[in-house]
């Protein structure tokens, strides 16, 4: 029994972080204060951390300024690869996420701690509220509204945590985007 479930979390190790990887990086979308490690295998001058910067751009030795931000790490890599072989033939180049600022979601109104959230993973409305702390007693639970900016619009998203609370209509608790904000009247 000992081996079977050795052998068991054995397979479990060697494969499912595979996935979990492959899945997360092709589904990140990189953006504004992210920090992330960009090293050129084999040249120690090519290996930096940079920061994207707000208006989404990062600067790298040899071709200067490129847009990061809304781009996957794969998508950053292959244009940074293309760049450098005007002066490295086939640049062998890793790009890794340090660490993720730039999902950042807001919560105001009569909770014991309103503020800006910067979260390394998305979330959804109740685990932000969680987050925010209990709501003051003048609290209008059943009237929370999410503001989410689409394109050039803002919109408005009706939440009813009384009702969420006891399981029901649960397609009301969201994945939050980052810029939302969770306002509890």
């Amino acid at each position: 029994m000992k081996k079977f479930l050795i052998i068991i979390i054995l397979i479990g190790l060697k494969l499912f972080p595979i996935t979990v990887v492959a899945q997360n990086l092709s589904k990140f979308f990189l953006g504004p204060e992210d920090v992330l490690e960009i090293s050129v295998w084999k040249d120690n001058d090519l290996t930096r951390q940079v920061v994207i910067l707000p208006d989404g751009d990062i600067s790298f030795p040899l071709i200067g300024e490129i847009h990061a931000a809304g781009q996957t790490v794969a998508s950053l890599k292959k244009e940074i690869v293309k760049k450098l072989k005007e002066y490295i033939p086939d640049p062998v180049v890793t790009v890794m996420v340090v660490k993720v600022n730039s999902y950042k979601i807001y919560i105001v109104g009569k909770v014991a701690n309103p503020g800006v959230y910067t979260l390394g993973r998305k979330i959804d409305v109740m685990q932000a509220l969680a987050l925010a702390g209990q709501a003051t007693p003048f609290a209008d639970l059943s009237h929370i509204i999410i503001l989410r900016k689409v394109g050039n619009k803002q919109i408005k998203i009706n939440f009813n945590y009384e009702e969420v609370s006891k399981g029901k209509d649960l397609s009301q608790d969201i994945t939050l985007k980052s810029g939302d904000v969770i306002v509890v009247p």
